[in-house]
């Protein structure tokens, strides 16, 4: 794929994206975040990685990955966007640890996960997509209990009523 197609289909890709997750976060009133949502999507060490390893079927910080071992995209990204649990990993007495995250934030990641497998998976998207990608990740064992615990049961409402009564019943939810 030469690098103009890389870069429409990634610009294109990550637009997507973006509109989703913020529909998504409208419906569980989440305005600010919905518009704010991966702005650093934009910047010139995601992008520009973005472009380079776009593949059109995964996300291109996996590809950079596999190529370098570490991504730089993925370094830059996490260290910005509280809606991912990486972001909350903190030094406590000399050790690393991870922080539980805000619900408001777990709320985000939630459509932040739907919206990543609706734009990879296309049609072969369904309700129980990011569940199974969560159960079927190492990310259980890294990610702070509390954090996992919501997350998953947020997944699981998607999974078991669909987007649009989950979402009722998560938006009201609060800490």
């Amino acid at each position: 794929m030469n690098t103009a197609n890389k870069f429409i289909g990634h610009l294109t890709t990550i637009n997507k994206h973006k509109l989703l997750v913020m529909k998504l976060c409208f419906k569980m009133g989440l305005y600010s975040q919905g518009l704010k949502h991966d702005l650093s999507k934009y910047s010139p060490v995601e992008f520009l990685n973005g472009v380079k390893y776009y593949q059109g079927y995964r996300s291109p910080i996996n590809a950079e990955i596999t190529d370098k071992g570490y991504s730089e995209a993925w370094l830059h990204h996490k260290g910005r966007n509280r809606h991912h649990w990486q972001y909350w990993i903190t030094v406590k007495n000399g050790q690393l640890a991870t922080l539980e995250m805000p619900l408001k934030y777990i709320k985000e990641m939630t459509c932040d996960r739907i919206a990543a497998c609706m734009v990879y998976q296309k049609d072969k998207y369904t309700d129980a997509s990011a569940l199974e990608f969560l159960e079927n990740s190492r990310e259980k064992e890294l990610m702070p209990e509390h954090t996992y615990l919501k997350l998953k049961s947020y997944l699981t409402l998607v999974k078991d009523l669909g987007i649009d009564k989950a979402f009722e019943i998560i938006r009201k939810e609060t800490d």
